[in-house]
């Protein structure tokens, strides 16, 4: 025992997930030196980590239970279960400090690591600027977790995403969705919950259920295959590493291990696109990634990318889409539309899983009309099979950002003539016009188009009063947006590009400027007469 006159030290130590061998060497003899060892129990004063440090502790040593109230307890606290566990640790903190003044070393265990969603935090946070103070860290449960699955967890650039089991649904989804590799910890009564966020988020076949890792009761399993009734608290769902996943299931093909680099990958000499001819039939994916990368990305169609071997599209587009281990990416320019979905369909059919990426809807002057045009064409595609994922488009995220413009009828049409005469166009521009549509503008103009602008708002003049208001939507949800709003007889041809969306109001759609400052452009559901 240190001498009175100088304080003790604090030590908050991490046990590990349940096996006493798992403790670090550096654990085992701090522990086995401590004059106090304190522990958390519940009232009925069993502890987990006091039972994994067991093995260490030493004759002579104070045993400190801090027994704290837990959550499925009631409470007459008047702060409610927040203010009781806040003067648990306030009350704890002062046993130790009692302590730790009188020159006691004092070791605090902590299942598993104590700075991470460990309960040693809380003491440390209120005594390490009294005390001298030291965290000595141990294996943490997810760690436990992949070690029984015998899975790595994360490899190369993979992301790992840690969440808590008590985050709402929704939240969990998006988070599950828009990651490589997850763990869900806090279970218990939250698992109904975190199993449906799973399954929301297309996730759920890949997931693991691992239960009091490394100790003698513990037990692992599809997530998929777990009752919920009795899920321990002390377990966690994992979403392991897709590469190592794919190789687990032998489903490496031509996207495996030796092509790991993501680059484009080159067709075989026999024109099989390097993959073996006696898989099963594969299939192409047409996804759209919408108009802003992540945030208005789908979890199905997530998922669709995190599934697929090989990746077809405008190198622009899946140049968006992050970088994953064993993935191979194949580019091309923007008017090969053709081309490109022949190339994902000799893919597919050589047993691989495709995506083709679009911008915005695949199906919205995009990709899948191409794809579903080779297919239906070509016989010898006859057995691929094609899905359409849809996206948030264009016009969708133009409308948003300025209030409601497409809030009654409205068409869609596209100023390009690269694949119809102007003549169409224009008698299109001109019926819409005349039946008081709004109208959203794709592909208003491109470096080699630049008068169809002009020639499109003479159209409309015809019908519509000069003030319309047109909305111009640069890069929407990019970090070069800029949206403005314009009078239809105004509208300049040199402020329009190809990265630009066009919404033309109709004759009931409304301008105002609001008390906040902002502007609106809004269409009422309602049309007079």
């Amino acid at each position: 025992m240190n001498s009175h006159a100088e304080p003790g030290t604090l030590r908050g130590v991490g046990v590990g997930p349940g096996d006493p061998e798992l403790l670090t060497v550096k654990a085992a003899r701090v522990i086995a030196a401590a004059d106090v060892v304190a522990y958390y129990s519940a009232r009925h004063g069993r502890s987990i980590a006091r039972s994994i440090a067991a093995p260490y502790l030493t004759d002579g040593q104070v045993l400190e239970p801090l027994v704290y109230p837990v959550t499925t307890e009631t409470t007459d606290h008047p702060g409610g279960y927040e203010g009781a566990i806040t003067e648990f640790y306030d009350a704890s903190a002062e046993r130790l400090a009692g302590h730790l003044s009188a020159g006691r070393d004092v070791v605090v265990l902590c299942a598993g690591d104590p700075m991470f969603y460990g309960s040693y935090m809380y003491l440390h946070e209120r005594l390490a600027h009294r005390f001298p103070a030291e965290v000595v860290p141990g294996v943490t449960s997810i760690s436990a977790a992949t070690a029984v699955l015998g899975r790595p967890l994360v490899e190369r650039d993979e992301v790992l995403t840690v969440l808590p089991g008590t985050l709402p649904a929704d939240e969990l989804t998006r988070r599950l969705a828009d990651t490589d590799a997850a763990a869900v910890l806090k279970l218990g009564r939250t698992f109904p919950q975190v199993r449906a966020a799973f399954t929301d988020a297309g996730r759920l076949d890949d997931a693991w259920y691992v239960e009091r890792a490394t100790t003698g009761t513990g037990r692992e399993l599809p997530l998929a295959e777990v009752d919920p009734d009795g899920v321990p608290y002390f377990s966690l769902a994992v979403l392991t590493s897709p590469t190592g996943a794919a190789v687990a299931a032998g489903v490496s093909g031509s996207a495996g291990i030796a092509g790991s680099a993501g680059v484009d990958a080159a067709a075989g000499t026999d024109g099989s696109a390097g993959v073996d001819a006696e898989r099963p039939a594969g299939e192409v994916t047409v996804v759209g990634l919408g108009p802003a990368g992540t945030k208005w990305l789908t979890p199905e169609t997530a998922q669709a990318l995190r599934e697929a071997e090989h990746l077809v599209g405008y190198a622009p587009y899946v140049d968006r889409v992050p970088h994953r281990p064993g993935q191979h990416r194949h580019t091309s320019g923007n008017q090969v539309e053709i081309d490109r979905a022949r190339h994902a369909l000799e893919l597919a059919l050589a047993g691989a899983r495709v995506a083709v990426v679009s911008s915005g809807d695949p199906g919205v002057f995009a990709m899948a009309t191409a794809v579903l045009e080779v297919a239906t064409t070509d016989e010898r595609f006859g057995s691929v099979p094609v899905r359409v994922l849809p996206g948030l488009t264009a016009a969708q995220a133009a409308a948003s950002r300025i209030g409601a413009p497409l809030g009654h009828d409205f068409a869609v049409l596209s100023l390009s003539d690269r694949l119809k005469p102007w003549a169409v166009i224009e008698q299109r521009l001109a019926g819409a016009a005349a039946a008081d549509l709004v109208l959203a503008l794709y592909n208003p103009a491109s470096a080699s188009r630049r008068w169809q602008v002009a020639a499109a708002r003479d159209v409309l003049l015809r019908h519509r009063s000069a003030e319309t208001p047109v909305v111009i939507a640069r890069d929407v949800g990019r970090p070069g947006e800029r949206v403005t709003v314009v009078e239809l007889s105004k509208l300049d041809p040199e402020e329009v590009d190809m990265r630009c969306l066009l919404i033309v109001g109709s004759s009931t759609t409304r301008l105002d400027r609001r008390a906040d400052g902002s502007t609106v452009v809004w269409t009422p559901r309602t049309y007079p007469g």
